[in-house]
């Protein structure tokens, strides 16, 4: 996936300046594609160019000026012949299974620190998309904003599934890092 196609998604979603968009990869496409302010800034000035999206002006109140980005009709189709493009699956690329495997060659159980950071790194990503599942899709400003008698809605669902894979995403490694302590234990604790 190129980063014009994340930005494309996320400005149908929502128009805004580079700075918002910016904050919205950090909040939350950000979990499944990273960018730089400046890798977001040099597409968005390539994608105007292209005649991808849309640049208005936007006065504000003792701030300069700021640039609120849409997606405009070739944009559109971009994105719709990508959406409909086959892509390959990925291919995992881990450096803590390497060292997992490599520690063999050393002292096993020094590596137990280093697991239980990466344990907790996923721990802590797990409970901001729950919270973030609750804020959104079950809490009761989301029930306010969801019309139980109305036609669904696709946004909203396909927002929620690539959550939920997120969510099952960091149990499973959750799960599998506890397994991996587990196996590191018997090899006695660090400095041993």
């Amino acid at each position: 996936m190129a980063l014009e196609h994340a930005i494309l998604v996320s400005l149908l979603e929502k128009p805004g300046s580079g700075y918002e968009l910016a904050r919205r990869f950090e909040r939350s496409i950000g979990y499944f594609w990273t960018a730089t302010h400046q890798q977001i800034y040099r597409v968005l000035k390539r994608m105007e160019n292209d005649g991808w999206i849309d640049v208005r002006d936007v006065a504000q109140q003792g701030r300069p000026d700021k640039k609120e980005y849409s997606v405009a009709g070739p944009g559109r189709d971009a994105l719709a012949a990508w959406l409909h493009a086959p892509i390959e699956p990925e291919s995992v690329r881990h450096d803590l299974a390497v060292k997992i495997r490599g520690a063999a060659f050393d002292d096993p159980a020094a590596l137990i620190r280093e697991v239980e950071r990466h344990r907790q790194a996923h721990t802590d990503r797990l409970a901001h998309y729950l919270s973030g599942e609750v804020r959104d899709f079950t809490g009761p400003q989301a029930r306010a904003a969801a019309d139980p008698l109305g036609p669904p809605d696709p946004e909203r669902e396909l927002q929620h599934v690539v959550l939920r894979g997120g969510i099952a995403y960091e149990r499973m490694m959750i799960a599998w890092l506890d397994d991996v302590l587990a196996t590191l234990a018997r090899f006695g604790a660090p400095g041993r």
